[in-house]
């Protein structure tokens, strides 16, 4: 399995993870769910003027957000053909996520590597939008980070 991101960073003014730090968090997701084929990742930073006009339009929420993500929709029997599954877009906003680490006293780059992993669930199909659908996406979010060395950042909030 190999896992190759489309990285467009809009954002160069905001600390942003490189590419092999996006590529190790997005790996190990992939693994943690048992992908044994090969996927294609887009991700983008954006601003906060972009996130939110995302945010307004897709969630019909009126304010910026950390992630968002966008399964990629294929018609049936195109995708075969393909040597990489596309799994769709992970946007960022590099703003809010450096906003919510400071005010929950986390680590940014751990931060990060959460947000990576939580737009991937959503990518591959887990929602919160029940108390069981979060249970469940908090339980594999925090077993993926911690193959990863980092702690479950749902104790930290």
């Amino acid at each position: 399995m190999t896992a190759t991101i489309e990285l467009n960073d809009a954002c160069p003014g905001h600390w942003t993870p490189d590419y092999d730090f996006c590529l190790r968090v997005l790996t190990t997701a992939c693994q943690a769910v048992g992908l044994n084929h090969d996927v294609t990742i887009s991700l983008s930073f954006v601003d906060a003027e972009e996130s939110l006009a995302l945010n307004s339009r897709w969630r019909k929420k009126n304010t910026s957000t950390n992630v968002l993500s966008f399964s990629a929709e294929w018609p049936e029997g195109l995708k075969d053909n393909l040597t990489s599954e596309p799994l769709g877009d992970i946007v960022i906003c590099p703003i809010v996520v450096e906003a919510e680490a400071r005010e929950q006293l986390k680590n940014l780059e751990e931060h990060w590597a959460h947000m990576l992993v939580h737009g991937f669930y959503h990518l591959i199909g887990y929602n919160h939008m029940t108390k069981s659908e979060s249970a469940t996406m908090e339980e594999l979010e925090t077993e993926c980070l911690k193959k990863l060395g980092i702690s479950n950042p749902y104790l930290l909030v």
